[in-house]
């Protein structure tokens, strides 16, 4: 017989999520951690589907925690994977920067999804400051075949060095599709035993110190791999006396856009490749560093001595996508007098503005309409509750960070704010974040009123589970967590639940609670309709002939309820689901289920 042919690996479309999971399985991964955050969702979503073959999958209550627990896990041996977008690894920065001493055994890869643009984030950090602080190394793929090779080699480089690897996308990267080559048959995964080892797992000083040492070593051999490896490479015009050093997917724009230049490419941008720079910038006339973010790369290649130019060009802030590129090229370019890109598409004059707004029956809605009869501060969080600054609720003065609507509250009521003031977070933020600050309040004598928005899931993100819940990404029972309970551990003895489609009643209840001189915990517990996707009541309408016209319905903002030429609003019954907001509303009686307005005619 001739020799047996290799079957070839199969070609399958994906997004940069999809497949940085889809590698991770193909890679041998044993435990998976995160927690949920736009652009990264998907990723553990993606890869629970694999599951019933031997990946654990598990959305933790925080970063922090997810990423201690796949510690946990390398350091036994297994293969781990962390998932969270940018901000997360705020969260997590504790114990990355000490795995960077102690180092892992089974590869250990944080995926931190960063968002150029603040697309879905409240901020637009950059990954790799956090990359360069912790000294571990950090990979840049540039669309989904990368993400999937990257995630690959990421393993191999966490394991080869026994250190975490950062693999830093970006909102592009995480959602973008392409054609990704998966491996026909994935790895085996890696033996789990733990193997006791206090000088290496126990960086106290005596051991904490050499560990040190080893960390700036580690750094100088991984630099010479980064400057030898196919990860980094020239795209575009090899010979061109024009060079870029960019990243990611902003290379492949440059490339695309500036077909003159030859563009070095980092795909393993830190530690930096020193040498490559060097050898790259040798016979180029011009050099130019095109990143996304901060001016890292910039400073560095200057730092080497060689001239080059960077934010002078291209922007600071913003996704750098192709048609800034092109706005670099004209500045690259002056004398070329290169046409404008035509100017985008005029605003439709005369049409109102609509902001983002709380879904039609969203029970988020009600919470913040109660609110709005009262002269008071509310120190907001990050949820689909966010959206309760805009019009026409405006019932959200600051919003920080996850679980900062309960300790912006508390510090802004021990400053001597003199109107009540009143702390917001979401059912998930609780258990992320937010039992801390509650604990801080009864322990240091708050009195700040603390509402806990319980839709019963983590739905801004996609609806994925929280402890709360009672269920686990695995789709398994579990125990639910009582938010209740853990505030009455805290201390709070001031505890209700209430219904937001109940005005009379919630608003009786902030009545009350805020004048209160101790904390108090209100809970505000009705299910997202999105998750549960179903109408949660009977289809409404405003009876024309008892209707005033007072507009006091159109307050509440739901979207189903239109004004549309008259004086007198209607409710869309497509779009409206059952909540009866605002019947509690209506002074008049004038809005009904559509069977009573059957009945009465």
């Amino acid at each position: 017989m001739g020799a047996e042919i290799e079957e070839p690996a199969s070609v399958t479309l994906l997004s940069g999520n999809e497949a940085i999971a889809h590698s991770a399985y193909a890679s041998g991964v044993g435990t998976a951690f995160g927690y949920p955050g736009t652009p990264s969702t998907e990723i553990l979503e993606e890869l629970v589907k694999f599951s019933p073959l031997g990946v654990y999958c598990e959305w933790s209550p925080n970063e922090k925690v997810a990423l201690e627990a796949a510690a946990g896990a390398s350091v036994a041996g297994a293969r781990s994977l962390v998932t969270m977008k940018l901000v997360g690894l705020n969260v997590a920065a504790d114990p990355l920067m000490t795995l960077s001493y102690t180092g892992v055994c089974g590869g250990l890869v944080i995926v931190v999804a960063d968002d150029p643009g603040q697309d879905s984030s409240q901020t637009e950090q950059d990954t790799r400051h956090y990359a360069r602080l912790a000294k571990v190394p950090v990979l840049e793929p540039g669309n989904a075949e990368e993400a999937y090779d990257f995630t690959a080699e990421a393993f191999e480089i966490s394991e080869r060095y026994r250190c975490p690897v950062i693999l830093r996308t970006t909102t592009c990267v995480s959602h973008s599709r392409g054609l990704v080559r998966e491996r026909k048959s994935p790895r085996a995964a890696n033996a789990v035993a733990f193997e006791r080892n206090v000088e290496q797992f126990v960086p106290l000083p005596v051991w904490g110190r050499k560990l040190r040492v080893k960390v700036e070593e580690r750094l100088d051999a991984q630099a010479a791999d980064a400057a030898r490896s196919a990860l980094n490479r020239v795209i575009g015009a090899q010979d061109s006396r024009l060079g870029i050093i960019s990243h990611g997917v902003t290379a492949y724009h440059c490339a695309e856009v500036i077909p003159e230049a030859a563009v070095l490419k980092t795909g393993w941008g830190f530690p930096f490749p020193d040498e490559l720079f060097i050898s790259f910038a040798r016979g180029k006339d011009r050099l130019i560093v095109v990143e996304e973010g901060d001016p890292i790369l910039e400073e560095h290649v200057k730092s080497l001595g060689l001239a080059c130019e960077g934010k002078g060009l291209v922007p600071r802030c913003g996704e750098i996508t192709p048609s800034v590129i092109y706005g670099v090229k004209r500045r690259i370019f002056p004398e070329r007098e290169l046409p404008e890109l035509p100017a985008p598409p005029p605003e439709a004059q005369g049409l109102p503005s609509r902001p983002p707004m709380l879904c039609p029956g969203c029970p988020h809605r009600g919470m913040f309409y109660a609110l709005t009869h009262f002269d008071v501060v509310v120190c907001g969080d990050i949820g689909c509750y966010s959206l309760g600054v805009f019009p026409p609720l405006n019932r959200t003065d600051t919003i920080l960070c996850m679980g900062a609507g309960f300790t912006m509250a508390h510090g802004m009521q021990k400053a001597g704010e003199k109107r009540p003031v009143v702390g917001i977070v979401g059912d998930s933020t609780f258990f992320h974040s937010g039992i801390t600050g509650l604990l801080d309040v009864v322990y240091n004598k708050g009195i700040s009123t603390l509402i806990v928005a319980d839709n019963r899931i983590t739905a801004m993100t996609g609806h994925q589970e929280h402890p709360g819940t009672g269920i686990t990404l695995m789709g398994e029972a579990t125990k639910q967590a009582s938010i209740e309970a853990v505030a009455r551990a805290c201390g709070i003895d001031r505890i209700r639940v209430c219904s937001p489609y109940d005005q009379k009643g919630f608003t009786e209840a902030l009545r009350e609670e805020l004048a209160a001189e101790e904390p108090s915990l209100i809970i505000s517990r009705a299910p997202c309709p999105l998750h549960v996707k179903r109408r949660l009541g009977p289809v409404r309408m405003i009876l024309q002939d008892v209707c005033k016209g007072c507009g006091a319905c159109l307050k509440c903002g739901c979207p189903a309820i239109e004004l549309t030429g008259g004086k007198k609003p209607k409710i869309n019954p497509v779009a409206c689901m059952g909540c009866s907001l605002c019947s509690g509303i209506c002074r008049f009686g004038a809005i009904v289920p559509v069977q009573e307005d059957v009945q009465r005619r």
